[in-house]
């Protein structure tokens, strides 16, 4: 299975960027949940949580709103506000 270039950006810089496996967050209309191969999508991002799973971790952040955009195996979160005290576990922070 390929994995997810992901990258998380905040109003004032970029937060983490790296592969998962799977990232999943809440939008105007529902839950997402993001796989390898998933088709192109752009979701208004409610205040919530996003979970970004690795191969062999896992973190939530919490943010204030925002935009999720998927093409092409590549996922770039655009958050108003991103708290990423959970993120060290996943390592590659940007």
């Amino acid at each position: 299975m390929s994995a997810l270039q992901v990258e998380l950006v905040a109003a004032d810089r970029k937060v983490w960027e790296g592969e998962a496996e799977m990232v999943s967050a809440r939008s105007i209309d529902g839950d997402l949940g993001v796989l390898p191969g998933h088709a192109p999508l752009l979701g208004v991002l409610v205040t919530g949580e996003i979970r970004i799973k690795t191969q062999g971790a896992s973190s939530t952040v919490k943010i204030d709103g925002g935009f999720l955009s998927v093409d092409s195996d590549r996922v770039v979160i655009v958050a108003d506000n991103v708290d990423a005290a959970d993120l060290d576990s996943l390592g590659k922070n940007a």
